[in-house]
């Protein structure tokens, strides 16, 4: 097969191996169709007033300052006097579209809606602002317009402000909140002199939803420990005492409203939020007014943690609930239907009514969720075939008739109590049954994308071992067809499948991965003549020889796949490897270059022990790093120049250029850090300059020679003006480290394929990338080549993970991108921070191409190699991924598989951009030369 051929196929196949995760695991759990349902009693409310504090953290809010003092006296005296308060526990991700959604929907969100950057709606679904008569909204336009787009008819206002607002080096974030404050005082104020306004303010089932966004904003941008974020919250506790004192005049003390306030998310000490860190996930609950039941004084509380005593609460009872049963809780208290969609389940401890109100809510709850229940069987039998559906045993029909039934009878006899623990059980199998009808397709999809990636890996290794291996070169020279039984055998079973498939009315994406192994496992079993050659050929090998290195390559598979949760794992296996010239002749053959490998495994061992996650940020180590790397690139300068180089006249100016750059990157990075820290905001100067350099960092390489040194070197420079751009600590002396160590990894290679016999005796200045592309012969694999392939993929592993782990969306930290921008951008953030991930991710795959040139491989060869492991370890991941325990848990173990699956794209990806920056010379004076040896 075409080796570009070969390549694109593999592209493909490994992009529907990534896509199928968000099939198997990332569904979208809505059903539509269901009937509202509403409890047919008068609710205690007429309005309701909801007020969320973006990104506020639980302890944040409840604790005592220094001085013993809360820093939010109003809603503590609410706590105290008035209401009831708790922990609302959110999921991941811990984002403000999900958590708003949580909130106001009562269900939580499909992840499909990161796509959309948590703004839109990638699928319609019913929310309390919907259900309301009408629902007046004041805040943020990335929360609020996705509410007014999913409400049917005209019924939900929106007053945003502009999105430039949401800047993070603004001089005050809290004025956002300011601003809604303000906004929602002069609505009142025009509503006595508005008699259509005033007229449908004072209907029933109307909802005032305030988003607060100043806190989440000084909590990314100054830390939550911060002076900002503190003061944010008393600025936030006086605005929501004026609103409530101003809504309470407006309609003269009728007690007809509820009050509720909570948050999104919380936030980690590091200001980033995304993941499930318990900073990130407990969020404030308080809630009090119409239908809200008083304080309750106990003596004991049990909780597991000690946060009641820490916050002074322990007198007062505190009722935690899950996010998204506030949704059916705001349902409940102005007497709405609960929104269709809504998984929540109603805390009636919160309530201040009868025992009838509490019984009939609990059952409309429960009829709620059972609606969707019975939606999601009906869909999931009317695709099967009967002898194949398998329905939910624990709640049949018959079952859902007599839970009901004992309800209602009990309701009747005033068996409140009774009513409520039935609904509570339905509710409970409801919610069970509709993650059995949700998953049920899982293991049928699980089975098909392993086939396909059993057959990927098979098929990949018999392309390395036909083409590239001296292993069955009699083999490929008799090139035997296949007989016609095994084609046709191969197109029955796909003709089944689809069949099969099409009976069952399954979307397309299942036929992609049902079928894609049928063709997949053809290309393997047709060369059953080279894997019968080759077990012949394996079986002449010394047992004890092919024992160990198989022990070897596994533990080594093994140490990778840990490195994905213990960081320190690439420590260990650093130190490994810098103790591998001892154990070979290359510490008798070149004793410097063994000192220098070992030196610097051992100084890039340091970075994953390092703190990668709240820590401040250090600009003085950015300077040191943006320093160095211009006194080395001073050095390399000198030491071309006393040799006389022929290019170096030629490399002249695009080297100076690249020397200043790093020098005007350290002082944007300082310039921009004073700026920000006294408030003054970005610099438009800053931005344009590091924009320019962004840009210009792909190009400027291209100026300079092919020769395998300066290229290198060249591209370190450039990349590395943009890296100290996004850097905000000891992160910027990472890549140079690496970029060290991936030098000397070249040398050492030399040295070891002078002892397999082959002659290689030029420098690294004076051997061109270009002489790659004239070598029409390649030597053949060997053993050794799979140490060089695990080498690349470990060094990639250490480049993703060495200065963090990146699994954990909090990871990010959005300082990182203040030298481009500072309004809020989710994906040009996101894009920023890839970039800077995949920096020294450029770097190793371009020492890669170096040692496929200095060891005479062909470019192709020893990347097929890589492309087996990374899919071994990839297949680790798939194993691994989960539904079940903690949220974290479940969102780790799909991130894991999602960034192997992304790693191994980007090294196809990745593999044609080094080629290009290595091999690829742009003359923009005088005419061009070609350098070939």
């Amino acid at each position: 097969m075409n080796l570009l051929l070969f390549f694109i196929l593999g592209l493909l196949v490994h992009f529907v191996f990534f896509v199928s995760i968000f099939d198997i695991y990332f569904t979208s759990p809505l059903v539509h169709g269901m009937t509202p349902q509403i409890t047919p009693l008068l609710p205690p409310a007429r309005r309701l007033v909801l007020f969320v504090a973006d990104g506020l953290r639980a302890d944040s809010l409840y604790e005592l300052d220094e001085n013993g003092t809360s820093r939010a006296p109003f809603i503590r005296n609410i706590i105290l006097h008035k209401g009831s308060w708790g922990i609302s526990h959110t999921r991941v991700p811990t984002e403000s579209r999900p958590g708003h959604v949580a909130l106001i929907a009562g269900f939580y969100e499909d992840v499909s809606a990161v796509a959309k950057g948590w703004k839109e709606n990638p699928v319609e679904f019913d929310s309390l602002f919907n259900e309301s008569k009408y629902t007046w909204s004041w805040g943020s336009p990335d929360i609020l317009p996705m509410f007014a787009k999913g409400a049917s008819g005209d019924h939900v206002y929106i007053h945003c402000y502009t999105a430039e607002k949401e800047d993070f080096g603004a001089q005050d974030a809290a004025r956002l909140d300011t601003w809604v404050f303000d906004q929602v005082k002069d609505f009142f104020q025009s509503a006595k002199s508005n008699q259509s306004l005033f007229l449908k303010l004072n209907e029933e089932k109307i909802v005032l939803f305030l988003h607060l966004l100043g806190i989440d904003t000084n909590g990314h941008a100054h830390r939550p420990s911060s002076r900002e974020y503190k003061d944010n919250i008393r600025k936030v506790d006086d605005g929501v005492k004026e609103i409530v004192s101003l809504l309470e005049d407006f309609y003269e003390n009728d007690e007809k409203t509820a009050f509720v306030i909570t948050s999104d998310h919380g936030m980690t000490d590091w200001g980033s939020h995304g993941a499930g860190h318990a900073s990130e996930t407990l969020t404030p609950l308080v809630s009090w007014g119409a239908g809200i039941r008083y304080p309750q004084q106990v003596s004991t509380q049990l909780f597991e943690d000690e946060f009641l005593k820490e916050w002074q609460l322990e007198n007062w009872k505190r009722q935690d609930v899950n996010q998204a049963d506030i949704a059916p809780l705001m349902a409940s208290l102005i007497g709405v239907p609960f929104p269709l969609n809504s998984v929540g389940i109603l805390p009636l401890d919160y309530l201040n009514n009868s025992d009838l109100f509490k019984a009939e809510s609990m059952l409309t709850n429960a009829l709620q969720i059972l609606e969707q229940f019975k939606i999601k069987m009906t869909q999931k039998k009317e695709v099967t075939l009967p002898f194949l559906f398998t329905p939910f045993k624990l709640l049949s029909d018959s079952k859902q008739l007599e839970i009901l039934g004992k309800a209602r009878s009990y309701l009747k006899q005033k068996k409140y109590q009774d009513v409520i623990s039935l609904c509570k059980e339905l509710i409970h199998l409801a919610l069970e049954g509709l993650s059995y009808y949700h998953t049920y397709n899982r293991f049928f999809l699980g089975i098909s994308v392993v086939m396909g990636f059993i057959g990927w890996i098979s098929f990949a290794t018999v392309m390395i071992i036909k083409s590239h291996s001296s292993l069955t070169r009699s083999v490929v020279k008799s090139g035997k067809n296949p007989h016609y039984l095994l084609p046709c055998s191969f197109v029955v079973i796909g003709v089944l499948i689809a069949f099969f498939l099409l009976i069952q009315a399954c979307p397309w994406t299942y036929y992609i991965y049902c079928l894609l192994p049928v063709p997949i496992w053809y290309a393997v079993l047709k060369e059953f003549q080279v894997i019968q050659d080759l077990i012949t050929s394996l079986l002449t090998f010394s047992g004890k020889h092919s024992v160990v290195f198989l022990l070897v390559f596994t533990l080594g598979i093994e140490i990778l796949v840990l490195s994905f949760f213990y960081r320190y794992m690439l420590t260990a296996g650093l130190i490994t490897i810098a103790c591998w010239p001892f154990f070979t002749q290359l510490w008798i053959q070149a004793k410097i270059t063994s000192l220098g490998w070992t030196l610097f495994s051992l100084l890039l061992a340091v970075f994953p022990l390092l703190p990668v996650l709240g820590r401040e940020p250090n600009i003085t180590l950015v300077t040191g790093a943006g320093l160095l790397i211009f006194l080395i690139s001073l050095s390399s300068f000198a030491y071309l120049w006393k040799r006389k180089s022929k290019y170096i006249c030629e490399d002249l100016p695009v080297h100076l250029c690249q020397m200043v750059g790093v020098l005007i990157s350290t002082y944007i990075v300082n310039s921009t850090h004073s700026s920000l820290l006294q408030k003054q905001g970005l610099p438009q100067i800053n931005q344009i300059v590091s924009w320019a350099i962004l840009a210009s960092s792909l190009v400027v390489p291209l100026l300079g020679p092919t020769i395998v040194f300066q290229r290198l070197l060249s591209i370190l420079l450039s990349l590395m003006s943009t890296y100290l751009l996004l850097s905000t600590g000891y992160e910027a002396f990472f890549p140079f480290v690496l970029s060290c160590l991936m030098l000397v990894w070249i040398c050492m290679e030399q040295e070891t394929l002078q002892q397999s016999g082959v002659s290689c005796t030029q420098k690294l200045t004076s051997i061109h990338f270009a002489y790659n592309m004239d070598i029409t012969q390649f030597r053949q694999l060997h053993l050794d080549d799979i140490r060089r392939s695990f080498f690349f993929v470990f060094f990639i592993v250490t480049a993703f993970f060495g200065t963090g782990n990146i699994a954990s969306i909090n990871s990010f930290d959005p300082s990182s991108v203040y030298c481009f921008l500072t309004v809020f951008s989710p994906f040009m953030m996101g894009s920023l921070m890839m970039w800077k991930i995949l920096i020294p991710f450029v770097l190793v795959m371009c020492a890669f191409e170096a040692i496929q040139v200095t060891t005479q491989l062909s470019s192709k060869s020893l990347f097929l190699i890589v492309l087996v492991i990374s899919d071994i370890m990839a297949l680790h991941f798939f194993f691994l991924v989960k539904d079940y325990g903690s949220w974290l848990d479940i969102g780790t173990s799909i991130s894991h598989y999602v960034i192997v699956m992304c790693m191994t794209i980007f090294l196809v990806l990745l593999s044609g951009l080094a080629q290009l920056l290595t091999t690829k010379k742009i003359k923009l004076w005088g005419k061009t030369k070609p350098h070939f040896m």
